[in-house]
C-alpha cells in the first residue's frame, strides 16, 4: 500500500439536552503498526466503540484495515456520550479504506449502536438529533428499532435499517448520486388500543365545588392547590385533569416527545398530555433537571400536568425552584461550561392536608394538632409560591351515605366537561392568542376589563384580604376564565366573586 494515506468524514450529532450539535466523525488511515486511536472527548461508552466496530465489521464480512486508524470526533471540546457513534465510525472506516465511495457520506447523518454481530440497536436520546438533521435537509440513516421516533417526522428523508451490511448495501447503491432514494415511508406509531383508558370525572363522588374548580383550571390553564383530609378525592381529581384538556397537536406532540427522548425515555404516542406525579422525596435536581443536562419532572410535564401530592413535604428549595418556571415556562440548567434550556410550560396541580395529621376540622374530633403545629405546617409553603397558584380550594371529607349513593348516574362525564373547556379555550385564543393564565400584567388590563360594579367589589376584597399585586392579577385572570365558560364577553360581579372564593389561602379564616 506504500505511503498511501486516506481520510474521510461521516456526520452525526451529539445529545445535549434538546440541542443536537453536529459532530464530524473524521477517520484517517495511515501506515505503521496497526492501532485504533479515538479522540474528541469521548466518554467510556464511546471509547469502547473501538472493539464493537472492529468485531461488527469482521462479522459482517468486511476486512478490518490492518493500518493505523485515527478517529477524531469534532468539535474536540464537546462531550460525546452513548453508542450512537458506532455506525458513523464504521462507515467512515469503510469509506477511508475505499470499501464504499466517500461521496456517499455527504449530506447524510448516521446513528446507531452496533452489536458484535453487526446488528443496529436502538439508540437513546435520538429524536432531537433527528429533528436537527431534518431541519438542515440531511438524509438520516438510523436503526429500525427507532421506528417510533422516525414516525414522528413526517416527510423526512430517513432510512430505517437493521444491520451494518444493509447500510453498506444502501450506500453502494447510491454511487450515482441521485438524491432521495434513501427516503423512508411513514412508520405507524403505537396503536391507540394499547393505551390506558382516560379516567372519567364521573367516577368522583360528590366534591362539586372541587369539580367546578378543576373545570376552571382546565379552561384557563390555571394552577390549582387542593386542601383536604385523606380520602377526600384530591388525587382522583388531579388524575382526571389531563382528560379535560384538548389533545396535543402534531407540533406539540413533537415537543413533548423531544423532551422525553432527551431524558432517555421512549416517546409516548397518541397525542395525550403528560401527567407527572413525582413523590415528595424528589430532590430539586429531580424536579428541575440536572446531572448530564437531563430534563427534570417540570420539563417532562411540558404541555401537560405536574401533580405534586403532599406539597408541604417536598424539600423547601425544590418548591422555591418552581417559582421561576411557573412564570417563564422554561428551565435553565448550567453545568460547568455547558448551559441547556428546557421547556417547562406545565399546569401545576398540588394537594396538601389541612394540618400535619390531616384531620383539622373533622367533626369527630380526630385532629389533635395545635394551632402552632398547623401554622408551622402551612408555613412550609412560602407566600410567593402561593401567590403564583391561581386557585386554592378546600375539600371536605365525604360521608358514608354520599359514598354509597348512586350519585355517579347524574354526575357529568369527562367528555361533557371537556367540551365546555374546549369552547372556553377557543374564545381565549381568538381574543388574545393565548390562554388566560399566560397573560402578562399589561395584557390583563386589556383582556380583563371590569365594569363599575365589578371594580368596586374587587376593590373591597383587595382592601379586606390585603391581596398582593400578583394575586390581584390572578384573580382577574380566573374571573376572565369564569366568564369565558359562560360565553359572556365581559367579566361580571358573579365571576369576580367566584374567583375570590377560589383563593382559600388568602382568606383570614384559613
Amino acid at each position: 500500500m506504500g505511503n498511501h494515506q486516506e481520510a474521510t468524514t461521516a456526520y452525526s450529532r451529539a445529545p445535549a439536552g434538546l440541542q443536537a450539535p453536529l459532530v464530524r466523525v473524521e477517520v484517517h488511515l495511515s501506515n505503521g503498526l496497526p492501532g485504533f486511536a479515538l479522540v474528541g472527548l469521548p466518554e467510556a461508552v464511546v471509547r469502547e466503540s473501538k472493539e464493537r466496530v472492529r468485531v461488527a465489521l469482521l462479522t459482517a464480512g468486511y476486512e478490518f484495515p490492518q493500518r493505523r486508524i485515527t478517529v477524531n470526533l469534532a468539535p474536540a471540546d464537546l462531550p460525546k456520550e452513548g453508542g450512537r457513534f458506532d455506525l458513523p465510525i464504521a462507515v467512515a472506516i469503510l469509506a477511508a479504506d475505499r470499501k464504499i465511495d466517500p461521496r456517499t457520506l455527504e449530506r447524510r447523518e448516521f446513528y446507531g449502536e452496533l452489536s458484535l454481530s453487526g446488528e443496529l440497536r436502538e439508540t437513546r436520546k435520538l429524536l432531537p438529533s433527528l429533528i436537527a438533521g431534518v431541519n438542515v435537509g440531511s438524509e438520516i440513516i438510523l436503526p429500525a428499532a427507532n421506528a417510533l421516533e422516525a414516525s414522528l417526522l413526517r416527510g423526512a428523508k430517513l432510512r430505517l435499517l437493521s444491520r451494518l451490511d444493509e447500510v453498506v448495501a444502501a450506500l453502494r447503491g447510491k454511487t450515482n448520486g441521485h438524491a432521495g432514494s434513501l427516503q423512508a415511508g411513514f412508520v405507524p406509531s403505537n396503536p391507540e388500543g394499547s393505551q390506558k383508558p382516560i379516567p372519567d370525572l364521573a367516577d368522583v363522588r360528590g366534591q362539586y365545588a372541587a369539580k367546578r374548580a378543576l373545570e376552571i383550571a382546565a379552561a384557563g390553564e390555571h394552577g390549582l392547590l387542593m386542601i383536604g383530609p385523606p380520602g377526600a378525592g384530591k388525587t382522583l381529581l388531579a388524575q382526571r385533569l389531563p382528560g379535560l384538556l384538548p389533545p396535543l397537536s402534531e407540533s406539540e406532540s413533537l415537543e413533548v416527545a423531544s423532551v422525553e427522548s432527551a431524558a432517555g425515555r421512549r416517546p409516548s404516542a397518541g397525542g395525550r398530555r403528560p401527567f407527572r406525579s413525582p413523590q415528595h422525596t424528589a430532590s430539586m435536581a429531580a424536579l428541575i433537571g440536572g446531572g448530564a443536562l437531563r430534563p427534570g419532572e417540570l420539563s417532562l410535564a411540558h404541555l401537560g400536568v405536574l401533580f405534586l401530592d403532599e406539597l408541604p413535604e417536598f424539600p423547601r428549595n425544590a418548591l422555591e425552584a418552581l417559582r421561576e418556571p411557573l412564570e417563564t415556562g422554561s428551565v435553565l440548567i448550567s453545568r460547568l461550561k455547558h448551559t441547556c434550556e428546557f421547556p417547562a410550560k406545565f399546569q401545576l396541580v398540588a394537594a396538601m392536608n389541612p394540618c400535619p395529621c390531616g384531620y383539622a376540622g373533622d367533626p369527630r374530633g380526630r385532629c389533635h394538632c395545635t394551632a402552632e403545629q398547623i401554622l408551622r405546617y402551612r408555613n412550609r409553603l412560602s407566600g410567593p409560591l402561593i401567590d403564583r397558584i391561581d386557585i386554592h380550594i378546600e375539600l371536605a371529607g365525604l360521608s358514608v351515605e354520599h359514598l354509597m349513593s348512586n350519585a355517579r348516574d347524574s354526575a357529568e362525564s369527562t367528555a361533557e366537561v371537556a367540551m365546555r373547556v374546549a369552547a372556553a379555550r377557543s374564545l381565549q385564543l381568538k381574543r388574545q392568542g393565548k390562554l388566560n393564565a399566560r397573560l402578562t400584567p399589561a395584557e390583563v388590563g386589556s383582556s380583563c376589563g371590569l365594569d363599575k360594579e365589578s371594580r368596586a367589589l374587587l376593590g373591597t376584597v383587595m382592601a379586606r384580604l390585603g391581596l398582593s399585586a400578583r394575586a390581584f392579577h390572578r384573580v382577574l385572570k380566573v374571573a376572565r376564565t369564569c366568564a369565558d365558560l359562560s360565553s359572556v364577553p365581559d367579566i361580571r360581579p358573579i365571576d369576580v366573586a367566584e374567583a375570590v372564593k377560589l383563593r382559600a389561602l388568602d382568606r383570614p379564616t384559613c
